[in-house]
């Protein structure tokens, strides 16, 4: 009886000890690609690749919502050139921080 408890006890503490190992393969997956299936691969790559380039651009607006807005949003003013060049001209003229 003594036996089974002891091994019920490490088998409880050990449980949580083995989950926590990383499962590691330290043998390779498999062979690699022979020349046949390289070639086969770069193929369907380049196939693909030309078929991305026959899809047309979406020029329309993807706004589910454009219907709904009354008027489009406004810009707001951009400052004027005149009012920056006058505040640097008054700075420059004085010799104090």
């Amino acid at each position: 009886m003594k036996l089974f408890r002891l091994a019920a006890v490490l088998a409880v503490l050990a449980g949580p000890a083995y989950a926590q190992m990383p499962n590691l393969n330290l043998l390779q997956e498999g062979p690699g690609k022979t020349p046949e299936e390289k070639a086969a691969d770069a193929e369907r790559e380049k196939a693909y690749k030309e078929t991305l380039k026959k899809i047309p651009d979406s020029k329309a607006s993807n706004d589910p919502w454009g219907g709904m807005r009354s008027d489009p949003p406004k810009q707001s003013a951009a400052p004027k050139a005149s009012a920056a060049t006058s505040a640097s001209k008054k700075r420059s003229g004085t010799a104090a921080n």
